[in-house]
């Protein structure tokens, strides 16, 4: 076995392979070894994710089904399933915490683990990847990939070159000429319109953005400038951040591509209630009020913008923040149809104990308890507002942010 020192720092990345089309194909055998889409149910959907069989055809996230259809005709469409996804996360992640308490479940699929401390106990890193791997395999059936590294930005990195089914470790000494050659935007948090103004200056990769000059790269960049830098060099002192851990959440909210664009008020008012409503819930769960509403609206053409409005004091209630965002709506003048609609809210405060200065805050208080408690128990809006009834749900898809845990879950 290696020697490692506790200053050594390692780092595990946990990426599963094709999660959502891996589940779908574990759990029906006529799926499998087939090209298959996982879709919304709505007919504005998009791609979520897709079968390595069907990716190795061209089909990517993002595209709309007609033109996933275009490019490969044979390809299954399977409407995504979000619970059945997030019971394997859970499950994933009871796993995961067997091999160390610093975990940081950075989103559904994905996973970082500090293992430092534990490779006394569990053997050399990749013995405790292999040891993840095989534990994730024998319990859900699904294939994950493990990279390795000294810090996140690398094991993020080892992972993602190694798929599916992968493992590998860059050692510290093996940064360099790793990177070397490496595309900028293959480092993680470097995204399209960050690679276009590196290339714009004639960086294309992460020798270069290297080697550039740091006064440049602030003048593109400001302070993040000196980081893209060091993340060239492989360098990101960033924390596996284990839940409880993480920054103190700035803002709530959620959004949703509409099934066919809307214009008329009325049908704006009744997505802004069930928004509204998730928005709450999401803030009662964490002991959040919030004296900021912000409606974002998003034209058929893509032109985005929001209104927000401050409150009076601060609420957690979902008639309230409704009411206030319904208020925004009044005011905007809707130029064109709109395609997606938002809710947020801000200025998020950590409620100290109840008092309530009025009875009606109180009844308030003990209406959305039960309520919450019912939807908690029987999933979705079990108990919602009559105008919803007849409401269809809106097409949810699960964010790159999803947790299990905290404001950031469903």
């Amino acid at each position: 076995m290696g020697i490692y020192t506790m200053t050594e720092r390692v780092v595990l990345h946990m990426d599963m392979d094709a999660f959502f089309a891996s589940v779908e194909q574990r759990d029906n055998p006529e799926l499998k070894d087939k090209p298959i889409a996982v879709i919304g149910s709505n007919e504005r959907t998009v791609v979520v994710t897709s079968s390595y069989e069907a990716r190795g055809l061209g089909v990517k996230t993002g595209m709309n089904k007609f033109e996933a259809k275009r490019i490969c005709p044979h390809l299954i469409f399977v409407q995504a399933n979000h619970e059945k996804y997030t019971r394997a996360c859970q499950k994933i992640v009871k796993i995961l915490y067997t091999f160390s308490p610093d975990l940081e479940v950075y989103s559904i699929d994905e996973s970082f683990l500090d293992i430092t401390g534990v490779i006394h106990l569990f053997g050399e890193p990749l013995t405790i990847g292999r040891k993840i791997k095989d534990a994730i395999k024998e319990n859900l059936q699904l294939s994950c990939s493990v990279g390795i590294a000294p810090n996140k930005l690398l094991a993020k990195l080892a992972s993602s070159h190694h798929k599916p089914d992968g493992l590998f470790q860059i050692k510290e000494n093996e940064a360099q000429a790793l990177l070397k050659d490496l595309a900028v935007e293959e480092l993680w948090g470097i995204g399209r319109r960050t690679k276009e103004v590196l290339n714009s200056i004639g960086i294309f990769t992460c020798a270069q953005l290297a080697g550039a000059d740091t006064l440049l790269l602030k003048a593109r960049f400001g302070t993040w400038g000196e980081s893209l830098k060091n993340m060239a060099r492989g360098k990101d002192d960033s924390s596996v951040m284990p839940y409880g851990y993480e920054p103190k959440a700035r803002s709530i909210g959620h959004s949703m591509t509409l099934p066919y664009d809307i214009r008329n008020q009325e049908e704006v008012l009744k997505y802004i209630l069930e928004l509204s409503d998730l928005v709450a819930r999401r803030m009662r769960r964490e002991n959040f009020s919030c004296n900021t509403v912000a409606v974002i609206f998003r034209y058929n053409d893509f032109q985005t913008f929001s209104h927000q409005k401050k409150l009076a004091y601060a609420t957690d209630d979902t008639r309230r923040i409704y009411l206030h965002a319904a208020a925004i709506v009044k005011k905007t003048f809707l130029t064109k149809p709109i395609r997606l609609l938002g809710v947020s809210v801000s200025g998020l405060i950590k409620a100290q104990g109840e008092s309530f200065l009025f009875e009606e805050d109180r009844r308030l208080t003990n209406l959305n308890k039960a309520l919450d408690l019912v939807n908690e128990r029987f999933g979705g809006a079990a108990v919602t507002f009559a105008s919803l009834v007849n409401h269809k749900e809106y097409d949810k898809v699960i964010s790159p942010s999803w947790r299990p845990s905290g404001t950031k879950k469903y």
